[in-house]
């Protein structure tokens, strides 16, 4: 019985060049490329995630990959040293040599001090968040012409943002539980489903996957919400999504100052496609509130939808103003490391995988046009908009870039 091929995933673009099947199967053999990839450890200290779990190294190592571990980097995760060796990968404690690999991975952006144990013209994948980059990191980022691409950018073949989405189905299943522990112990309050007694109420600003999640949390416990967003499109989205009834409103309605001093708790879970997520609750409006309310500020990696937010870390969650509890935690699925990084991983693995198979990094974004919108810098330029309008930095096209190389 013949042995049926695995499907090549660019035999379909050759075949439009006239290539025949076993050409292209030749091609890709022979345009594969072995990977060398590191994994240093987390100098954050509220950064527990790491970018790939023991089981998607074993995947990648015997694909032909070369993996190195920084001794201790995936501990905070569940991952002991003996899972990585075990999976094939090298565990080092040298990080010169850790820094000098081909592709980096990380979740927070390398630091400047880091950036200057790199080779020019090095890759590395990691967060792009705002609040870890500055003109300085992006500066020395260019200085060293290397190919940075941020997880936040990257989309799906449907236009949609893997990395946020899966992040925020995680970070919207922690909310409830988070919230639930937050005002038991600061008001006493079980959030609902007491016979006779009222619940909680909960305003809920952006329609997206957080609040996707918390609203499923909420109509289970018994809790009260309204959902507030500026696109009706999204609204609708939601309450297809959820299949149960739902209040939405616009936000520019007058009904939402009303709504916010009712509640016991609000989460603001608003993104922007510019980067700076619009300040929507502010200072008066939270001065308003009733004291031991609880905000909940998801977006605050994009500057955040509260004008009191300021970001808050998983050793010190909470702060009050006006006698509002504020959290605003940036990195919230971190709490669940484990879970985090096996997401993570599952996106990375897939990335590494094509990579190799076209002949490296670079390579990759010819073929996977969605992880080329991710690349925030290349060769001494900012290549993404919102990156480059934020920091004042000009912008180049990225597939200009690549075509000014071949």
């Amino acid at each position: 019985m013949a042995k049926i091929l695995e499907h090549n995933p660019f035999q379909e673009l050759l075949s439009k060049q006239g290539i025949a099947p076993l050409e292209a199967m030749a091609w890709t053999k022979q345009n594969a490329q072995s990977i060398r990839i590191s994994l240093p450890k987390e100098s954050d200290p509220n950064e527990n995630r790491i970018s790939l779990s023991p089981q998607a190294v074993t995947l990648l190592t015997n694909n032909g990959h070369e993996i190195v571990i920084e001794k201790g980097a995936g501990e905070r995760a569940g991952f002991s040293d003996s899972d990585y060796l075990l999976a094939g990968a090298s565990v080092s404690e040298d990080v010169a040599m850790i820094w000098q690999s081909a592709l980096t991975l990380k979740i927070t952006p390398p630091s400047i001090a880091e950036i200057a144990r790199m080779k020019e013209g090095q890759a590395f994948i990691s967060s792009a968040s705002y609040q870890h980059l500055s003109s300085e990191l992006i500066d020395a980022i260019n200085a060293k012409k290397l190919l940075a691409i941020g997880l936040e950018f990257v989309e799906d073949n449907g236009g949609g943002f893997p990395f946020i989405k899966i992040m925020a189905e995680i970070a919207g299943q922690l909310i409830l539980p988070i919230a639930t522990d937050l005002i038991q112990k600061k008001k006493g309050l079980l959030l609902g489903n007491v016979t006779g007694v009222p619940p909680c109420n909960m305003v809920l600003l952006g329609a997206g996957q957080v609040v996707e999640q918390v609203a499923r949390a909420a109509a289970s416990a018994g809790v009260q919400f309204q959902v507030f967003d500026k696109d009706i499109y999204k609204l609708q989205r939601l309450k297809a999504a959820l299949g149960f009834p739902v209040v939405t409103q616009v936000i520019d309605s007058e009904n939402l100052a009303k709504a916010l001093q009712e509640a016991q708790i609000i989460v603001g879970a608003l993104r922007s496609d510019s980067g700076i997520t619009p300040c929507i609750v502010t200072e008066e409006m939270v001065s308003k509130l009733n004291p031991g309310t609880l905000i909940f500020d998801v977006c605050i990696d994009q500057g955040g939808c509260f004008e009191t937010s300021e970001a808050s870390t998983i050793q010190k969650p909470t702060f009050e103003k006006y006698g509002v509890t504020h959290y605003c935690v940036p990195n919230i699925p971190s709490l669940v490391a484990h879970t985090a990084s096996l997401a993570i991983s599952n996106l990375m693995t897939s990335f590494i995988l094509k990579a190799g198979k076209t002949g490296g990094v670079e390579e990759m974004l010819w073929q996977g046009k969605s992880f080329m919108k991710g690349v925030f810098c290349y060769r001494g330029f900012v290549t993404q908009a919102s990156t480059g309008k934020l920091f004042h930095k000009p912008v180049k096209d990225i597939q200009l870039l690549l075509l000014s190389k071949s």
